[in-house]
């Protein structure tokens, strides 16, 4: 096995198959030193939900063969990687991070762990997630088979939910990337905690076939990653049309970072509240010089407002309805009561009684939703927002307890926009911009849908300018 150096764990996915293509070392070696260091340091995050070292090792001896026949299957070949445990693996267990799910198994790939195969991706490990993908709501961190998701930047601070393994195993250099998921916030925030990329993608560009379903029509997959390019190489193999999953937008995604529109065309809208009285005081400096960073681009920051709706609440009540019945069987079985956390339990148990009136009324004004943010579009060309208001949140702190409102007749502020993204089904890119007392934050930037690319520019651009999304956790 050739020596695999430190600075292998931390490099992004082009430098790595270079050094693959190049012979530096195989794709077997590479494999066996992420899953063995996934399986040395997931459990000091409760990362890790199962190793796939035996199938990794196969896998990777397969892509040898491969690149030393010069079959080269694209910039994922031999690149190791994580999926949050909510995505089938043949003939191994699936949990989606809960008790009434711990020996469940399927005999098929979930669509995106295919893709990837077929590109000569290596699976390394299940990483874990908070129980259910959060459905019910949860009060604290440790909702989940595996524990409490632990921050690599300080273990005393969650990981952030409910990808929280993923975001964890990037941050820590046990994968170059994951695959986790969104309903509301399931990307953004821990990939905001954690200090690394990450990329929500367009509601229905990636398939969620093989996928826990928590809520039909908001449910997203996307990547985990070092850098904005990164995300754009992950998201090019694992979008495309499904007819196995009823909500496959039909489209494909081509990551063309050469065809870019130059930075001082953009509008970019942003409230200046959010960075201000909006965000904890530690974290302003770096909200600041992360604007600061983004004018110096040439790009116009437009002081913008969403247009006023109960965001929250309209999510609220669409999820509540479809995760009812998508989790009635375990509710009427009862097993509902093996979840970890009472408040899951009780949110899970409300949501049988939710009025068919409600969800058509809520499904409604999303309409409505759409519509405005269609409207705001043609105005500015992205959003900009914290991806987080400040850095993680200790471990055993109440997820409930809620943060700083802000001063009354403050600015106007972004509080909506992670679940008005999700409602609308907008694309966002979180982009580590620096650190509130030695922990990460972020910033998020949302476009209309199918705008990935324009999204990863804007990333690209921002990390050509900076460093936040190369530092590295201490001790790792």
């Amino acid at each position: 096995m050739a020596a695999i150096g430190n600075d292998v764990f931390f490099a992004a996915i082009p430098q790595l198959n270079e050094r693959l293509k190049a012979h530096e070392f195989s794709a077997e070696d590479l494999a066996r030193a992420f899953a063995s260091r996934l399986e040395q340091l997931g459990p000091r995050y409760n990362a890790l939900a199962l190793t796939l070292l035996p199938q990794a090792i196969r896998k990777a001896q397969e892509v040898d063969k491969d690149l030393k026949r010069g079959r080269l299957r694209g910039p994922l070949q031999g690149i190791p990687y994580g999926v949050k445990d909510l995505l089938s693996f043949a003939g191994q267990p699936t949990t989606w991070g809960a008790k009434p799910y711990a020996a469940q198994v399927f005999d098929y790939d979930a669509t995106v762990v295919e893709k990837l195969a077929g590109v000569g991706a290596v699976l390394t490990g299940k990483l874990a997630m908070v129980e259910l993908a959060g459905g019910g709501g949860y009060r604290y961190a440790a909702a989940s088979l595996t524990g409490p998701g632990l921050n690599p930047w300080d273990r005393a601070r969650w990981s952030g939910g409910s990808s929280s393994g993923s975001a964890a195993a990037v941050a820590a250099g046990l994968v170059p990337f994951a695959i986790g998921s969104e309903t509301s916030g399931s990307i953004v925030t821990p990939a905001s905690y954690c200090g690394v990329t990450a990329l929500r993608p367009t509601y229905g560009l990636v398939s969620r076939h093989g996928a826990m379903a928590l809520s039909w029509t908001l449910d997203k997959l996307g990547p985990f990653a070092r850098s904005a390019e990164d995300c754009g190489l992950v998201l090019e193999t694992i979008a495309g049309k499904d007819g196995k999953d009823p909500g496959s937008a039909g489209k494909s995604f081509y990551y063309t970072p050469q065809y870019a529109r130059p930075m001082k065309d953009l509008r970019i809208g942003f409230a200046s509240g959010d960075f201000t009285e909006g965000a904890e005081a530690p974290a302003r400096a770096a909200f600041q010089e992360a604007l600061r960073v983004l004018r110096d681009t040439g790009a116009q920051l437009v002081e913008t407002k969403l247009p006023q709706f109960p965001y929250g609440t309209v999510l609220s009540v669409i999820l509540a309805a479809e995760q009812g019945s998508i989790f009635e069987p375990l509710i009427a079985s009862g097993k509902v009561d093996e979840l970890a956390d009472q408040a899951q339990i009780a949110g899970l148990k409300a949501s049988q009684d939710v009025a068919a009136r409600d969800y058509l009324k809520a499904m409604r004004v999303r309409r409505l939703i759409q519509e405005e943010f269609s409207k705001l579009f043609g105005e500015v060309d992205v959003l900009l927002a914290p991806g987080r208001s400040g850095a993680a949140t200790k471990v055993a702190q109440r997820l409930d307890a809620g943060g700083a409102a802000g001063p009354a007749g403050g600015a106007p502020r972004f509080q909506g926009i992670i679940p008005a993204g999700n409602l609308a089904g907008l694309p966002a890119l979180v982009l580590p911009c620096g650190f509130a007392e030695n922990l990460p934050v972020a910033l998020q930037v949302v476009g209309v849908p199918f705008s990935e690319n324009a999204l990863l520019a804007i990333g690209r651009e921002f990390q050509a300018r900076t460093d936040w999304h190369k530092r590295r956790p201490p001790g790792v």
